[in-house]
């Protein structure tokens, strides 16, 4: 795929572009994959969020609003960009004091605050190092929290999206529910007894 950075194991991440940012975050988008309808069930007032792989912000922002005042998001991103388009929403929103922005590196998160809720939306399939991903946001989860992770059928095979189940059980994590997401393959997870 063009502007896209390989790594091993023929993971990729795509480089910013203001089109890849807006094909990430539009209305058309939010229509079929309405952020509300995603994570709500999820998310409450006052938790603290962990969004991995923000992007521009779509479920970032949907988050803080659910959050509230006393919550709070971080949004983790590889890419710069990505994290200032989030910045530049969230002040537009009046809801920059509840997110905080993250800039992790290609082979560790790199922060350390625990949260009751993390999301993965469309870029479990781009790490490098899975297994390592996977343990270092295990490590991340409170007692009794959920993530979800959510891939790209367009991307990623069932077989392959098995794989990132099987890898994440082996991290630590137990399967809840497979909820139907448009265009996606998901699978909710809580800590392993």
């Amino acid at each position: 795929m063009k502007g896209c950075i390989q790594h091993k194991d023929n993971d990729r991440i795509c480089r910013f572009s203001p089109w890849r940012a807006w094909m990430l975050d539009n209305g058309i988008r939010r229509l079929f994959q309405n952020p509300k309808k995603i994570v709500g069930p999820y998310v409450q007032e006052g938790m603290t969020v962990i969004d991995i792989g923000s992007g521009p912000g779509m479920f970032t922002l949907a988050m803080a609003a659910m959050v509230g005042n006393t919550g709070k998001i971080i949004a983790v991103d590889l890419q710069q960009e990505m994290l200032d388009l989030v910045r530049e929403k969230s002040e537009k929103q009046n809801m920059s004091s509840r997110i905080q922005l993250h800039k992790n590196q290609p082979d560790s998160i790199g922060i350390s605050e625990k949260a009751d809720f993390i999301l993965s939306f469309y870029m479990v399939h781009e790490v490098p190092d899975r297994d390592a991903f996977l343990r270092e946001v295990h490590g991340l989860l409170k007692p009794g929290g959920k993530y979800l992770i959510v891939e790209p059928k367009f991307h990623v095979s069932r077989e392959a999206f098995e794989d990132t189940v099987e890898d994440a059980k082996e991290a630590g994590f137990r399967p809840v529910s497979f909820p139907k997401i448009l265009g996606g393959r998901s699978a909710l997870f809580t800590l392993a007894d």
